[in-house]
């Protein structure tokens, strides 16, 4: 036990990195002194996503190793994270209109019940299956995941109005809608700067453009460009957690309360569970 917290720390901590590696990697372009631009996307990380994408594969593994080894997880929840992965990778598939994706659904609510660590995980082992299912392998693959990630582990983060199951799902519902259009600002950003139209100079980033500029030019890219998309994909997340999230959130409890266990014995000794991640 008292080296418990120690191991905890190291796990948050290999994630907090590979945040960081992924923000590094999105803001990258704009500080490079010079940058190829083209009016299509084919530039866009073409010399570091696999490199990222290996970085934040192996931190990944890492996090899941320092569970381990801390108790916080065994191979029941190695599994149940491997599982929630795969089927929200599969919910890829269902339909829906302009950027409507299912895909967010079980990582958001994964990240509710189990917390933000364990969140994160789902939201980039899920958009890495889902890329070899679909054949979506490409430079983008890592900055999706990353932004996966981080949408999933969002949900960790809300307040949780369990004494109100009606409550509960219209908060997530609404989050839900926001993480969809969140989720649509950041991926803009992998290929943005990459990117220039000389007949729509104003959406665009310039070398040397300040950040005021720049965040004024994003905004009009993204109104113009990228809004319509992801407001279906925050409507589709929004109707999948109202139609579904109840159920889906007994079914994870369940899950949350079988991996109880104690740390210490006697009266000292402390409940700990994977929703503490």
């Amino acid at each position: 036990p008292s080296t418990y917290p120690m191991r905890v720390s190291a796990s948050a901590l290999i994630l907090i990195l590979a945040s960081l590696v992924g923000v590094a990697a999105f803001l990258s372009p704009f500080f490079a002194p010079t940058l190829p631009q083209s009016e299509g996307m084919v530039m866009a990380h073409s010399q570091d996503a696999l490199f990222v994408l290996l970085v934040l594969t192996l931190l990944a593994l890492a996090a899941v190793f320092a569970h381990v080894r801390s108790g916080r997880m065994s191979a029941k929840t190695v599994a149940l994270l491997g599982a929630l992965a795969a089927v929200a990778a599969v919910l890829r598939f269902v339909p829906g209109p302009a950027g409507f994706s299912a895909v967010f659904f079980l990582p958001i609510l994964a990240g509710y019940v189990f917390g933000a660590q364990f969140g994160f995980l789902v939201g980039v082992l899920t958009l890495l299956a889902s890329a070899f299912m679909t054949g979506g392998v490409g430079p983008w693959l890592p900055y999706q995941m990353f932004a996966s990630g981080w949408t999933a582990a969002a949900g960790g983060l809300l307040p949780r109005p369990r004494a109100n199951e009606r409550v509960e799902i219209v908060v997530l519902a609404a989050a839900g809608f926001i993480l969809g259009l969140f989720y649509g600002a950041v991926m803009n950003l992998w290929f943005w700067p990459f990117v220039f139209q000389p007949s729509q100079a104003h959406l665009y980033w310039q070398p040397g453009q300040g950040a005021a500029a720049a965040l004024r030019s994003y905004a009009l890219f993204y109104l113009a460009t990228s809004l319509w998309w992801d407001f279906w994909r925050g409507v589709g997340n929004a109707v999948l957690i109202v139609l579904f999230g109840a159920p889906v959130l007994r079914l994870l409890r369940r899950y949350e309360q079988r991996f109880h266990f104690v740390v210490g014995g006697g009266e000292e000794g402390v409940w700990r569970s994977l929703g503490e991640l």
